[in-house]
């Protein structure tokens, strides 16, 4: 009920009375209260989506997955999302083998079939936040995944990465956490922006294919209420810095849910 001030009417208190039900009346059926105003902006897009597409230049399905992984990459480019390209290794027995494949993302993928309660592995596959898996080459189902994960807000937990550093063969990167992190690991991705393949055999032999946002190295790294650390990987030595970027994010170690992201620039 809205708060009433006492009503001063000569010689009756009826008035005041009808004033009170009348603003009962109101709430009850939805009207709502008025809102403390806060200054602090809100962010255009207060939420994030982590998009995991799993693929591979063995497959012939995956192309128009890989298309649609491009146009995200663009349509995107100044929103909080976060788009990575794990190529998988169990399509190189048959007949072509992927050069950005690893059997490290295989895994990765089982593990999300672990998590959501799947059957079985397959491509094109894309899964958002760690929480939603559907066919990637399905461009309405990933628009409207994106869109309402955007619209979701945890103030609760942040994570920062900084001094991203190529040094020497070794890329180096610190990291800072606020928020309750029991239970969750960081994942740190290095990321090629684009390269092209000509395939020469296999179900897409013949064809020269596109690929955004590929994974080249990858780490998880068990928090353990640590709240800050620092972290070296393995740099891939067929690409440049100015080529790529990090990729981080929190991921619950039980669910697979990702819970906070941010990206950087490698110096």
């Amino acid at each position: 009920m809205l708060p009433i001030k006492r009503l001063v009417i000569a010689g009756s208190w009826i008035a005041a009375v009808l004033v009170a039900a009348a603003f009962t009346a109101r709430s009850a059926y939805g009207v709502a209260r008025p809102q403390t105003k806060s200054n602090a902006p809100v962010p255009a897009d207060p939420g994030f989506a982590v998009v995991e597409l799993f693929t591979s230049e063995g497959c012939s399905s995956c192309p128009p997955a890989d298309d649609l992984a491009a146009r995200i990459q663009k349509e995107d480019k100044d929103r909080p999302v976060f788009l990575l390209a794990f190529h998988v290794d169990y399509w190189d027995r048959l007949g072509w083998k992927d050069v950005f494949s690893s059997a490290a993302y295989s895994d990765r993928q089982r593990q999300y079939a672990r998590w959501l309660r799947l059957q079985s592995v397959y491509t094109p596959q894309i899964v958002v936040n760690g929480k939603k898996e559907f066919v990637g080459s399905e461009a309405s189902t990933l628009h409207s995944a994106i869109e309402s994960n955007l619209k979701l807000y945890n103030n609760d937990l942040k994570l920062s990465i900084s001094n991203v550093k190529k040094e020497g063969e070794k890329l180096d990167w610190s990291w800072q956490t606020q928020g309750n992190n029991k239970g969750l690991s960081l994942v740190v991705a290095l990321v090629q922006y684009s390269a092209t393949t000509n395939v020469r055999s296999g179900e897409n032999g013949g064809h020269t294919l596109s690929h955004v946002q590929i994974v080249r190295k990858l780490q998880s790294i068990p928090l353990n209420a640590k709240s800050n650390g620092s972290g070296q990987m393995d740099w891939s030595a067929s690409i440049k810095p100015g080529e790529a970027e990090v990729i981080a994010f929190l991921q619950n170690e039980d669910n697979g849910e990702i819970v906070a992201a941010t990206r950087s620039n490698v110096q």
